[in-house]
């Protein structure tokens, strides 16, 4: 297939930021996957810019400020567990229905999905803002992070439910393929936290001054204004979901298939979010700077994968609706079409980060001890980055296709049965400290990839129905 001209491209790109209602099941799949993984690529890029300058801004309180955010952001993955495993039943089950040109199911699904996810998280919510200052006890904060960052933890843990509609929502709208949607509302949110964030932390003019308790505050109100758009879109009748109010109503049938698929999902999330939790306690035990250059290399690379993820969410967008509309086929040369552009992107972000990791450091830690070992981890993990590329694509486009269990073995074995043995070794034997964890990601991850493309070949996941 020929590339489109120059203009069409440009205009293709346009056409992916503006939105548009176009049918992913037909037509030239390059076409396809830029008009999804452009708006997805955007929304996730405004994603980590907001966890790098979050950190950016917290780096400039202390060490122990840092060590708190490492240590709530752990905690967090419970949320971003339940998060993330009911999206994918939901991108699963609105992709396929709308591939089936059923788009009131769709929306039947978006309800019971969002329903679910209100459920679990004011139970989460509760349990944090009672025992906040135990949790960081128990992942190993010293007293005086306690002390320090506990209110910090209280308000991100109460306040979780915007963070669970975020990810939900957003997933609705990708699966339908709306998803310029989902990136005006990650847009939205994170723009008001970034402004926000300084002014509350340092008391910016009118503002109070409400140090790492100010970091929590502008995220959450940033997220609730973010979910307040969401619900409005959804409430609309020109998009693909389109919720009306007789649908607002439990359905245990449909409720019963998503958590079907997202039972599996949330496993496999906790899985692979446990992992970092392990990572975190292994960094803990060498001290607080350990910990914090660990944490500031993390959200460094979480500048590049994020984006990342928005080329693995369009292949999964558009696996589901290919098998919904009987193209199995389609769906498979769009995953490794998606495959390769990420491979271009990481390729080209892993080289800069390793030219420029200790410069990069610098910026987020004036502490020379802190930035140096930030730097180092940094150099270590972003040497996997063209396996990432692959890793990524591939297991999302294995639950796109609603086969939740393929990718949870994977990442069980992976991170659990490889990844934090390795990193123990590496660690605490060979006395590697947290660059020994930054060299079992590289590993783990990289194994990943190649392990996950060798059973996307194999094709089981074509017969995968939802």
């Amino acid at each position: 297939m020929t590339s489109p001209p120059v203009q069409s491209f440009w205009q293709t790109i346009r056409e992916a930021i503006r939105g548009s209602h176009h049918d992913y099941t037909s037509g030239p799949i390059g076409r396809a996957i830029i008009l999804l993984a452009v708006p997805m690529v955007l929304e996730m890029l405004m994603e980590s810019l907001f966890a790098v300058v979050d950190i950016f801004w917290v780096a400039h309180l202390s060490p122990s400020a840092v060590a708190t955010v490492g240590l709530t952001e752990s905690m967090l993955a419970i949320v971003y567990t339940a998060a993330m495993g009911l999206s994918f039943g939901v991108t699963a089950m609105v992709a396929r229905r709308i591939g089936e040109k059923k788009p009131q199911e769709a929306a039947d699904a978006a309800v019971q999905g969002i329903a679910l996810g209100v459920i679990m998280a004011v139970i989460i919510g509760v349990a944090g803002v009672v025992l906040a200052p135990t949790l960081l006890g128990v992942m190993g904060a010293s007293p005086e992070v306690i002390a320090s960052g506990h209110g910090y933890t209280r308000i991100m843990l109460g306040g979780n439910v915007v963070i669970v509609m975020i990810f939900l929502v957003n997933a609705i709208f990708r699966g339908a393929g709306d998803a310029a949607i989902a990136m005006r509302v990650l847009w939205l949110a994170n723009s008001i936290d970034i402004i926000l964030g300084p002014l509350l932390i340092f008391g910016v003019g009118p503002f109070p001054r409400l140090g790492l308790m100010g970091a929590a505050i502008a995220t959450t109100i940033g997220r609730g204004t973010g979910v307040l758009y969401q619900l409005y879109r959804l409430w609309r009748r020109d998009g693909r979901i389109v919720i009306h109010r007789e649908q607002i109503q439990l359905k245990p049938a449909v409720m019963k298939t998503l958590l079907r698929l997202s039972g599996t999902g949330t496993f496999q999330v906790f899985v692979s979010t446990a992992s970092w939790i392990g990572l975190t306690l292994i960094n803990a035990s060498f001290g607080t700077d350990a910990l914090a250059g660990f944490q500031i290399a993390i959200r460094i690379i979480l500048f590049a994968l994020l984006p990342a993820w928005g080329l693995a969410n369009a292949a999964a967008t558009l696996v589901g609706q290919s098998l919904g509309a009987g193209k199995p086929e389609r769906g498979e040369q769009a995953v490794w079409r998606a495959g390769f552009y990420n491979l271009i992107f990481l390729g080209v972000a892993g080289l800069a980060f390793n030219l420029f990791a200790n410069p990069i450091a610098h910026l987020f830690s004036k502490d020379p001890t802190v930035a140096a070992i930030a730097g180092d981890c940094l150099r270590i993990i972003s040497y996997g980055y063209p396996f990432y590329a692959y890793a990524m694509v591939l297991t999302n486009s294995f639950n796109g296709a609603g086969d939740t269990w393929t990718p949870t073995w994977l990442t069980l074995f992976c991170f659990w049965l490889w990844e934090i043995p390795v990193a123990l070794v590496l660690a605490r034997h060979f006395n590697l400290g947290p660059q020994g964890s930054a060299w079992a990601v590289t590993i783990a991850f990289s194994t990943l990839a190649v392990a996950s493309a060798v059973l996307f070949r194999r094709g089981r996941w074509k017969l995968k129905t939802v």
